[in-house]
């Protein structure tokens, strides 16, 4: 009798301990593309509360972290590259990566300049694309009566899920706007001159 009771308190001690392994998981898998979208529009928030007291140099010190970490800036270099990405050599890419993930640094930082007192709203229930991806709603509420509307499409990346495009209004892809321009330029100089360009607007951003 005593060892059917240690059994069934076994059995429900394993029972309780699976349970607290997988609500977690399961929790997890259901808000981590929003979670990731509203750890990045929390920082880029607190930076608009500051507005003007931030320099540039703090705003990038301040929100450059937070965007290496929910951007997955090395893919998304490689789908505004498209197709030429195959032919670059290493070193190339490398260079590429580094001089685009620095110029998408700079376009956010200076957006938070010309949107302080904004305030963001994510939408907690992504849209489910037909190959796992994920697409996040938000809103950017500033003193315009009509909200910002940002989309952010998401993919998941060793456990976590990571932006690798943003849409305007819901249909203007940020990596499609630049990749005719980007093409061009790969065509007439080649890696060197993207990086130039890359580099060029940067700066001009950093003023």
């Amino acid at each position: 009798m005593r060892s059917m009771i240690l059994r069934r308190l076994l059995l429900v001690l394993l029972a309780f301990s699976a349970g607290m392994v997988l609500r977690p998981a399961v929790r997890g898998e259901e808000a981590g593309a929003p979670a990731t979208v509203q750890a990045l529009c929390d920082a880029l928030q607190a930076a608009m509360k500051r507005g003007a007291s931030l320099d540039f140099a703090a705003r990038k010190e301040l929100l450059g972290p937070e965007i290496r970490r929910d951007l997955d800036l090395e893919l998304m270099t490689r789908i505004v590259v498209g197709p030429p990405w195959r032919n670059l050599a290493p070193s190339d890419r490398q260079q590429v990566v580094e001089a685009f993930s620095d110029y998408c640094i700079a376009t956010n930082v200076q957006r938070i300049k010309s949107s302080s007192g904004g305030r963001f709203e994510v939408d907690p229930t992504p849209t489910l694309l037909p190959r796992g991806d994920r697409i996040v709603h938000t809103k950017l509420y500033t003193s315009d009566p009509n909200p910002v509307q940002l989309d952010y499409l998401m993919r998941e990346d060793g456990g976590h899920w990571r932006i690798i495009d943003v849409y305007l209004s819901g249909t203007i892809s940020e990596l499609a706007a630049r990749r005719s321009e980007y093409s061009t330029i790969l065509r007439q100089g080649g890696a060197p001159a993207l990086v130039a360009l890359l580099r060029k607007k940067t700066a001009e951003l950093s003023d």
